[in-house]
């Protein structure tokens, strides 16, 4: 499409304008446009869609999104991409790995699909809802800009009711995985940049009172519930069957919470018990399965209903080498097994929101997790937008899994150095997870005081856990220090070891030294000898399950991944460290029995 076009207004605005994204970047599909999902049957949009990169971000510059469905021959004049027609790619997916060619593509693409809708009756509502798509998501509908969302890991909604007509329409969504200073995380990180739509999209018809947020929660003793809804509707009942739960929830403005005369059993890794529970509003209804438990810090401890807990954890990435970030229920279930093979009570779900899934199958399984967002490395503190965009995030993964009994810990960030706008920007995130969620703790992963070989960090008293990753035998490699550290340090919560842990290549690797499996399981036997004399460390979750892409790591043994995995890539090979870890955990747990 050439710059003499009326869809491009003018040649400044299709070529030289720099500002091109501004009016495309509202990020009005946020936390507050969400729908809550549970039991809601939607009408699938994964499959094949229309695919174009875009590097140049010609696409928004000449204004694709106007272009309406012609034959080729029929069109009279060149044009750089149809947007209708052409090459198509699965969604969910991720580009890297469906083409050599876009391994390493940040950028722009777009995706385009029909959708054939019937006419609404009077009052209905539509909403697009989107798993997850890597990093900005720009959604438009027939040719209308319906708005933008940021952030690559959590879900987001946009209602199409007055965008779709009867019949024929086309959604074009434009995903741009470029890493910016002002984004979270920004452009330095330690884990593959996947970019896509890779999560489900599906298509819901509601009433025209749609239920936006459900959170049940075992709060002061009592069974306590919040409901938001959106649109006509003086109340909302609520039902747990198995409780005797039935309730009128009275709504003012749309928002309504109630304390129940309930007395759940209560959740635990030992009896992971669920409770099925429906919510109805103005003709809407939703509904989940809810466990009920309490968790809490009092000094040092970690307390489970009332129980001392120590976490014996690992660490884990959503990574495959098949299918880069797209997560299968198989691949789920697979890690939770290896888990708990390996003894663990407990999963740190590093450093992103994982999927929806993992949360449900956890709490079925009796799992707990730390779920944390991508506040990572260097972020621009001082930045009101990376604020904004952290702060969202936050919020969008909360909402989504606050429900969920097997997620104990809502982290808020990971290795960021101790200034005065980190701080400052944490700080604020911890009040809003527990404005969000006062049932949970909050636990940020800090970075050992080298300095001072001691556990400080001033956000410590925003936090309920102190997370610290250290790497002695690795990075840092006079192991000594460790012991002076644990020895230094008197802090007046929990630590929980966040990453511990050394990369083993079991295909490349030397037969002993720095990346031989050997050598990381040297320094997992130190590890737990260390930090077994601790009273103050409460869990610990090494680094990490399997072994995972990242384009950082190139020398001979680690060739474009990270190997401190207990497991190869492939999700089989175990190394030695696994036993090793495994044995500590075993024994660990028969003591504590």
């Amino acid at each position: 499409m050439l710059e003499r076009s009326d869809i491009a207004e003018n040649a400044l605005q299709c070529l030289h304008d720099e500002d091109y994204d501004r009016p495309f970047n509202t990020q009005n599909l946020n936390a507050d446009t969400l729908i809550f999902s549970g039991g809601r049957q939607g009408r699938s949009l994964d499959g094949e869609w229309y695919f174009c990169v875009d590097l140049l971000d010609t696409g928004l510059r000449q204004k694709w999104f106007a272009m309406t469905p012609a034959r080729p021959e029929d069109r009279i004049e060149p044009w750089d991409y149809d947007p209708h027609d052409g090459e198509t790619v699965p969604v969910p997916s991720n580009w890297q790995m469906l083409k050599e060619k876009w391994y390493f593509f940040e950028g722009s693409a777009w995706y385009t699909r029909p959708v054939t809708v019937d006419a609404l009756d009077e009052g209905r509502r539509r909403f697009l809802r989107i798993g997850a798509a890597q990093y900005d998501c720009k959604v438009f509908v027939n040719g209308q800009f319906l708005g933008n969302h940021y952030g690559g890991s959590t879900p987001f909604c946009v209602e199409l009711t007055e965008a779709l007509e009867p019949g024929e329409n086309w959604i074009m969504l434009c995903v741009n995985n470029t890493r910016t200073r002002d984004r979270v995380p920004m452009r330095n990180t330690d884990w593959f940049n996947y970019g896509g739509v890779y999560r489900e999209v599906t298509l819901f018809e509601t009433p025209a009172t749609v239920i936006r947020e459900l959170f049940l929660r075992l709060e002061g003793g009592a069974v306590k519930a919040l409901v938001v809804a959106d649109g006509p509707a003086e109340s909302a009942r609520l039902e747990i069957p198995e409780l005797g739960v039935e309730t009128d929830i009275p709504l003012t403005e749309g928002r309504g919470e109630v304390t129940l005369e309930a007395q759940p059993a209560l959740w635990s890794p030992d009896s992971p018990k669920l409770y099925d529970v429906t919510c109805a509003a103005g003709g809407d209804v939703v509904t989940d399965r809810v466990g009920f438990r309490t968790v809490e810090r009092r000094g040092t401890e970690i307390f489970l209903n009332g129980k001392p807990l120590f976490l014996r954890g690992i660490s884990v990435h959503e990574d495959d080498e098949r299918t880069g970030k797209v997560t299968s229920e198989a691949d789920i279930r697979r890690r939770f097994e290896h888990a708990r093979e390996l003894g663990c009570n407990f999963l740190r779900l590093a450093h992103y929101p994982h999927h929806e899934r993992a949360a449900e199958i956890a709490d079925e399984l009796g799992l707990l997790l730390w779920e944390e967002i991508p506040v990572y490395w260097a972020i621009d503190f001082a930045n009101p937008a990376t604020r904004r965009d952290a702060t969202n995030q936050l919020t969008e993964l909360v909402r989504r899994d606050r429900n969920r009994a097997s997620v104990i810990i809502w982290s808020i960030g990971n290795e960021n150095p101790d200034t005065d706008s980190r701080l400052d920007f944490m700080q604020r995130l911890a009040a809003t997870a527990r404005a969000e969620d006062p049932t949970r703790l909050i636990a940020a992963a800090c970075l050992i005081n080298h300095a001072k070989l001691k556990i400080e960090d001033r956000l410590a008293g925003a936090l309920d856990i102190i997370g610290i990753n250290e790497y002695y035998g690795w990075y840092d490699e006079n192991f000594d220090e460790l012991a002076i550290i644990g020895r230094n340090s008197a802090p007046d919560r929990p630590v929980v070891i966040s990453e511990t842990g050394a990369d083993g290549d079991h295909e490349k690797g030397p037969e002993r030294g720095l990346f031989s499996t050997a050598y990381q399981s040297e320094v997992y036997e130190k590890q737990i000898a260390t930090l077994s004399d601790l009273d103050y460390i409460k869990g610990i979750s090494p680094w990490i399950l399997y072994d995972f892409r990242v384009e950082r790591r190139q020398n001979v043994f680690q060739r474009g991944w990270n190997r401190k995995g207990l497991i190869a890539a492939d999700k089989q090979t175990r190394k030695p460290a696994f036993g090793l870890l495994a044995a500590h955990y075993a024994e660990r747990a028969s003591k504590e029995e």
